[in-house]
């Protein structure tokens, strides 16, 4: 294939050269011989009008005679132009009888010049031709008549013959030397159509090897990018690829790694603990305990088959919306309401639970599950003491909703990594035991499904901020969103 595409294009492109070369070369010649035909015709016909000339200087005629003055003059005068000319020049009368003639060999004399070129000749514009004049030539000459007129009257014609043979040996010439010079360019042209189609060609070659190497599972082959033709941008997308699947490839196997880790943990517990209790290693007073941390595992893994189900159907476009007007303010309250027991046992200040009623158009039940993974998050890193504020706040079309709990904090580094799968900062994997790290991947998910977007803000050692936004409402009460006693969003700060 790699053969064929080169060799087909070179094939192609020396063709249309060597071609393009052969017709402009028959042009050259056509053309060529068409312009010494004509240039040598008018020479002629400059130098028949010149004879006729010398001819009514030197002559008297009275109709039909002609008398000449001095006719040695005007023979030497003819052979000085049939010389400079190569050609024959001749007078013939009326009845095209030759009556002097440069020629050297022949006799002209005996020979009568045919009627219908006299008839020619002797007109206003004379005559031009390529012929034999009747036989008195064995080839065919180009042949230009003037008409010679004495006072008023046509008394005869000059005519110059000169064989068309020169114009083949000039054309000959000319061939010689396109056919010399056209062999030099088509070897240059053909170097460079060469090199010119290796380059084109290779970095397809490239792509094909690169792509062999994919398929094996290699995402390491990249293309060398040179200029910014369309070939190049080719590369760069091809590029741009490899990048992507790479990322894919690594974000597969790191998937693959942590369900495998997040399957093992929970089943190696589960299957360890009734084993413990079928063998009789774990007494019967302690069942209760352990089938207590079994049924934690066992949740555990129900959690995680759901979240996985649920990116999936994210993620293949399965999970339809279903919008409505929704107070998002309620639904915040109502799940900071089912962390209740876990809020009062760390003693946490939740603030701004007296805000006023925010709408937005969304679906409430993914709403709910937003509202809930953030907030569980928030209860679940704020230490003892601390404080969670909720606010919302409006932005073009875009409501957005702000939890900020005060705590350790993320570093900048991680805050990139936070949305990614089965990711779990080092803080949290002591602080989180139950967690898989799908659940900020599933707020984004669905944040995004409404066409929304959503943020992290953090100081470590002070607070952590998640804010997403979803399209406001098209009813009137949105207009006014702010609550009446808001505090500015750095009063944990300030208060801490």
């Amino acid at each position: 294939m790699k053969k064929n595409l080169f060799s087909r294009y070179f094939y192609l492109c020396a063709s249309m050269t060597l071609a393009s070369i052969t017709v402009l070369g028959v042009m050259v010649v056509a053309f060529t011989a068409r312009y010494f035909q004509n240039d040598r015709m008018d020479l002629m016909q400059r130098n028949a009008e010149q004879a006729a000339i010398l001819f009514r200087e030197n002559s008297l005629s009275i109709y039909p005679y002609i008398y000449i003055n001095d006719t040695p003059y005007l023979i030497n005068a003819f052979n000085a132009l049939s010389n400079s000319l190569d050609a024959d020049i001749f007078l013939v009368d009326t009845a095209g009888k030759t009556i002097i003639c440069s020629a050297s060999e022949g006799n002209h004399s005996t020979y009568v010049v045919e009627p219908s070129v006299m008839e020619q000749a002797l007109g206003k514009n004379g005559y031009r031709g390529v012929t034999r004049l009747g036989g008195i030539y064995e080839e065919k000459n180009y042949v230009v008549a003037a008409p010679v007129t004495v006072g008023d009257v046509v008394v005869g014609s000059i005519f110059v013959a000169t064989p068309s043979s020169l114009t083949g040996v000039f054309i000959k010439q000319v061939a010689k030397m396109f056919v010399i010079g056209a062999v030099v360019v088509l070897i240059i042209a053909f170097v460079i159509i060469y090199f010119f189609t290796e380059m084109l060609v290779h970095p397809l070659r490239a792509m094909v090897t690169a792509a062999d190497s994919f398929a094996r599972g290699d995402f390491s082959a990249r293309i060398p990018i040179e200029g910014d033709d369309e070939i190049q941008q080719l590369a760069i997308a091809f590029n741009n690829m490899a990048l992507s699947l790479a990322a894919n490839e690594q974000t597969r196997r790191s998937f693959i790694a942590n369900v495998s880790h997040e399957l093992k943990t929970p089943m190696t517990t589960i299957g360890g603990f009734i084993d413990g209790i079928l063998d009789g290693t774990i007494p019967k007073e302690r069942y209760e305990y352990y089938l207590g941390i079994v049924s934690q595992e066992v949740r555990r893994l129900s959690r995680l088959v759901v979240s996985m189900l649920g990116i999936a159907r994210i993620e293949a476009g399965e999970m339809s919306l279903k919008p409505q007007t929704v107070d998002i303010h309620q639904i915040v309250c109502q799940t900071v309401f089912t962390f209740e027991q876990r809020i009062e046992e760390k003693q946490i200040d939740i603030r701004g639970l007296d805000a006023a009623k925010t709408f937005v158009e969304a679906d409430p039940d993914l709403v709910h599950q937003i509202v809930y993974n953030l907030i569980e998050n928030a209860v679940k890193f704020t230490p003892e003491n601390g404080c969670i504020e909720i606010s919302y706040t409006p932005e073009g079309r875009m409501i957005w909703t702000a939890i900020r709990n005060s705590g350790a904090g993320i570093s900048k580094e991680e805050i990139p990594k936070l949305f990614d799968r089965f990711y779990k900062t080092d803080k949290s994997r002591s602080m989180d035991k139950n967690g898989v790290g799908l659940g900020l991947h599933i707020v984004k998910s669905l944040v995004h499904l409404h066409q929304g977007n959503i943020t992290v803000k953090s100081v470590e050692g002070e607070y952590s901020e998640f804010s997403f936004s979803l399209p406001a409402t098209a009813q009137k009460q949105n207009a006014s969103l702010f609550r009446k006693n808001d505090k500015p969003r750095d009063v944990l700060q300030k208060d801490r």
